[in-house]
C-alpha cells in the first residue's frame, strides 16, 4: 500500500515524485511516460476479471490513482475489489478516512492491479465514487506495465529497529524485496527525524515475533515528510557474511541426483518457499533462485527449514544465508545461487544426512549402519582389538557386553556413532565414538584388517574428521572436544594423535596428559580409618574452583573443561538424562579428598554399561591429585578400598590416576599407562593439515 501519498500535513505528492517512487514502492503510480500501447502486452477483460477475483479471494487490494482537477498532482489510494463477473467492478476503500477529504477536488484516473514484477494498467470508466468506494466500468482490454526489477512483498506486523549514530528508532516493515525495504518508523519523544542522516548508512534489525531474523546495513533512498510517523525506502548494502572463522579444510559439497529441495516459511513475507538445492554438505548447502522474485539476503535467519529428498526423506534444520551470487547458466539467463549454513539440526536428522552424503562420496563408507553383530565380534577378535589379556577381563561379562552392543549397533542412540568401511559385505575397518562428557566425544575401537589397513583404516579416520567438521558447530551435537585414550607404545595412535599434540605445541589447541592404569589390589582387605585431618566429602563448587586454579597455573590445557571438572559443568545432569532416555547406564559421583579442610584431589566414580568401552575407560574410578606432598601409596590404597566398599564397586573396575608420575613415586603397581588426547575442534584446520602432510609422506 502507498501510505506515503497522503501525508500527515496533507501535502500531496507530485506526479514526478510518484513516478520516481515507482521504482521502489510496492504499488506505484504509472505517471511515467509509458511505452506505446501497441508495444505493451495486452489482456482481455476475462483475464482481468479473473485476476481481480483472485485478489478478492486473497483479501488483497488494488491501487486507485486519483488526480487533482486543477493541479497536476496525483495520489494513490488502496481499494478492495468485490467479486466481479461482468464488465462492472465495485470496490471499497481500504482507508476511507483518507479518501473522504479528497473527493471534492480529486477525480478517478486509472487503477493498477499489481502482479509482482508487473502490473495491469486499467483505464476504466467511473460510474460512481463516494466515501465508501467506487463503481467502475471495465474496458475490453488492459495493458501490462513494468513494475520493478524485484518483486516486493507486503509484510504485516513485522517489528523493526533502526540504529544510526547510537540512536534507536522503532517501527514496522511494510514491504520487502531483496533490492529495497519499505519501513514505517514512529517517534518516541524526545526523538525527532532530523537526527536521521540520509547521507549515512544505518543498521536495520528485523524481528519475527520476538526472534531476530535479519540485521544488515542499509542506505536511505527516500522518505516522506511525516511528523510523528515516517516511511523510508531503504536499500540493503548486500555483501556476504562470514559466520565462522575462515577455514582451509571444509566439507565437500556434493551434487545429488535427484536434487533435493528445501521448503520453509519466509520470516518476512510469511509465504511458503520451495527452492531447489544445487549442492549439499553436512554443514551447508546452496540453493537456486530466479532473478526478479528472489527472497534471500545474506544474514537472514531461517528458523525452520525442511530438506526434502523426493518427498520420501524429510530433515529439518535452522539455517542462515551467507552469500548471494549471480550465476550465469548456459542459456544466457541468470540464476541466483544462495549459500546457506546449517546452524543447528537435531542429531538424529544430522546423522541421516551425513550417512547419505558419505555413501554418495564413497559407497563403501558407512555411518551408523546396521551391523551383523557376529561379524563385528569376529572382526574385533581377528584384528587383535580384543587380545587375550583384554578378553580375560571381559569374558565374565560377555552376555552383558553383547546386550550393550546390540543396543549401540541396532538402535542408533544419539550418544554414539560408528564408522565402518565394508566391501562385498565384509567388514574391513571400524572406528567408534561415544559422547562421554557434556561437550566431548570419545574416539575408540579403531581397528582394521591387516590386508586393508592403510586404505580402510585411513578411510574411517577420514570419516571421523569429516564428521567432526560437519558436526562440531551444531549445538545439538555438543562437540567442543574430541578425545581418545591410547597407549604410548602403540605406534599408529601415538603417531596420529600424539604426533599432532607434539606438532601443534599448543595446549589450548590439543593437550596430552598421562594416566596410570591399574586395578585395586587387596580390595577386600580391611579398611583403615583415614588419619586425623583427612576426610572424603562430596565435591562442591569451591573444590572445583581450587583445582581449576591449580591446573591453570601448574599444568594448563583442556583436560578439566573436557572432563566436566570445571565450575560450570561439574554438576550437570543433561548427558546422564540422555543416556537414561536411551536405556543406557551413566552415573558420576565426585568426591573430594581433604587434609585439614584443604583439597588434595578429586575422585570421580564413573559407572556406565559394561563394555561401552572394551578397556572399561568409561566405567572406572578416576583419581586427580592436585597436591601430593602429604599423600603416599598406602593412604591412597586405603582411601580407594573405602570407596570400593562404600559404593559397592566391582573389583574389575579400573583406576586411572593423574598425574601418572605419582604412581611411581608411591610404589603403586601399574598395569599400563594411557595418554589422554584432547582436541579443541575449533582448531580442526591445523589437525587436518597435519593429517594431510602425514599421510602424504606415508604414501610417498
Amino acid at each position: 500500500m502507498m501510505e506515503r501519498a497522503y501525508r500527515d500535513d496533507h501535502e500531496m505528492a507530485s506526479a514526478s515524485e510518484m513516478a520516481d517512487d515507482n521504482q521502489q514502492a510496492t504499488t506505484a503510480s504509472r505517471e511515467t511516460t509509458p511505452a506505446p500501447t501497441a508495444k505493451r502486452p495486452s489482456f482481455n477483460r476475462t483475464y482481468l476479471v479473473n485476476k481481480l477475483n483472485y485478489i478478492n479471494f486473497q483479501n488483497g487490494s488494488i491501487q486507485v490513482v486519483l488526480r487533482h482537477h486543477r493541479f497536476n498532482q496525483t495520489t494513490i489510494c488502496p481499494a478492495r475489489p468485490l467479486p466481479c463477473e461482468g464488465d462492472t467492478l465495485e470496490c471499497q476503500w481500504s482507508e476511507p478516512e483518507r479518501v473522504t477529504p479528497l473527493l471534492a477536488n480529486y477525480q478517478f484516473t486509472a487503477l493498477y492491479v499489481n502482479d509482482g514484477r508487473h502490473a495491469l494498467e486499467v483505464k476504466a470508466h467511473p460510474l460512481q465514487m463516494d466515501t465508501q468506494g467506487l463503481v467502475l466500468e471495465l474496458p475490453a482490454k488492459c495493458w501490462e506495465v513494468a513494475n520493478r526489477r524485484e518483486t516486493r512483498f507486503a509484510c504485516s506486523q513485522i517489528p523493526v529497529q533502526v540504529i544510526q549514530n547510537s540512536m534507536l528508532f522503532r517501527g514496522e516493515l511494510l514491504e520487502f524485496s531483496t533490492s529495497a525495504f519499505r519501513i514505517r518508523l514512529s517517534l518516541t519523544p524526545p526523538q525527532n527525524f532530523q537526527c536521521l542522516d540520509h547521507a549515512k548508512p544505518l543498521n536495520l534489525i528485523v524481528y519475527d515475533g520476538s526472534e531476530l531474523v535479519f540485521a544488515g546495513d542499509f542506505t536511505i533512498l527516500k522518505s516522506d515528510n511525516g511528523r510523528h510517523q515516517r516511511q523510508f525506502v531503504l536499500v540493503p548494502k548486500i555483501k556476504s557474511i562470514q559466520r565462522y572463522n575462515a577455514r582451509v579444510y571444509r566439507s565437500k559439497r556434493i551434487e545429488l541426483k535427484p536434487a533435493p529441495n528445501i521448503v520453509f516459511r519466509h520470516p518476512l513475507t510469511r509465504q511458503l518457499v520451495n527452492l531447489k538445492v544445487l549442492d549439499l554438505s553436512g554443514s551447508g548447502l546452496s540453493v537456486a533462485e530466479g532473478i526478479g522474485h528472489s527472497l534471500l539476503l545474506p544474514g537472514m535467519m531461517l528458523n525452520d527449514v525442511e530438506l526434502l529428498f523426493a518427498d520420501s526423506l524429510s530433515l529439518r534444520f535452522k539455517a542462515q544465508v551467507l552469500y548471494r551470487n549471480l550465476k550465469e547458466n548456459q542459456g544466457g539467463s541468470g540464476d541466483i545461487a544462495n549459500g546457506l549454513a546449517i546452524i543447528d539440526m537435531e542429531s538424529g536428522d544430522h546423522l541421516k544426512l551425513l550417512s547419505l552424503l558419505h555413501q554418495a562420496e564413497n559407497q563403501n563408507a558407512y555411518i551408523n549402519t546396521r551391523v551383523e553383530l557376529d561379524a563385528l565380534w569376529d572382526f574385533f577378535f581377528e584384528t587383535g582389538f580384543i587380545y587375550p589379556k583384554k578378553y580375560a577381563f571381559i569374558q565374565a561379562n560377555k552376555e552383558q557386553i553383547k546386550e550393550t552392543y546390540w543396543k549401540l549397533y541396532t538402535q542408533n542412540p544419539t550418544i554414539a556413532r560408528h564408522f565402518i568401511y565394508q566391501t562385498q559385505g565384509r567388514l574391513m575397518a571400524h572406528m567408534g565414538m561415544v559422547r562421554l562428557y557434556e561437550n566431548a566425544w570419545l574416539i575408540h575401537h579403531h581397528a582394521a584388517r591387516k590386508r586393508s589397513m592403510v586404505r580402510a583404516g585411513l578411510t574411517v579416520l577420514n570419516q571421523i574428521g569429516c564428521f567432526t567438521y560437519d558436526s562440531h558447530r551444531l549445538y545439538s551435537m555438543h562437540m567442543k572436544y574430541l578425545m581418545c585414550y591410547f597407549r604410548p607404545e602403540n605406534h599408529f595412535p601415538n603417531s596420529v594423535f600424539g604426533g599432532f599434540a607434539r606438532y601443534s605445541n599448543d595446549r589450548d589447541c590439543c593437550s596430552l596428559d598421562d594416566f596410570a592404569y591399574f586395578h585395586l589390589e587387596n580390595h577386600d582387605g580391611p579398611v583403615v580409618a583415614l588419619p586425623d585431618g583427612w576426610k572424603l566429602t562430596p565435591t562442591d563448587a569451591t573444590d572445583i574452583k581450587e583445582v581449576e586454579q591449580w591446573f591453570q597455573h601448574q599444568v594448563g590445557g583442556l583436560m578439566l573443561d573436557c572432563l566436566d571438572l570445571d565450575s560450570e559443568m561439574f554438576a550437570s545432569q543433561e548427558l546422564i538424562n540422555e543416556y537414561h532416555q536411551h536405556d543406557f547406564q551413566k552415573d558420576r559421583l565426585l568426591l573430594s579428598l581433604r587434609r585439614n579442610n584443604r583439597i588434595q584431589g578429586l575422585i570421580a566414580i564413573h559407572r556406565t554399561d559394561i563394555g561401552l568401552n572394551l578397556s572399561d575407560l568409561t566405567n572406572c574410578v578416576k583419581v586427580l591429585l592436585n597436591d601430593t606432598r602429604h599423600l603416599n601409596g598406602p593412604m591412597l590404597a586405603n582411601t580407594l578400598r573405602y570407596i570400593f566398599a562404600e559404593w559397592e564397586l566391582s573389583p574389575e573396575m579400573p583406576i586411572l590416576l593423574y598425574p601418572a608420575e605419582f604412581a611411581e613415586q608411591a610404589n603403586i603397581s601399574v598395569e599400563k599407562n594411557y595418554s589422554l588426547w584432547i582436541l579443541n575442534t575449533r582448531y580442526s584446520d591445523k589437525y587436518f593439515g597435519f593429517l594431510e602432510k602425514m599421510f602424504k609422506l606415508t604414501r610417498d
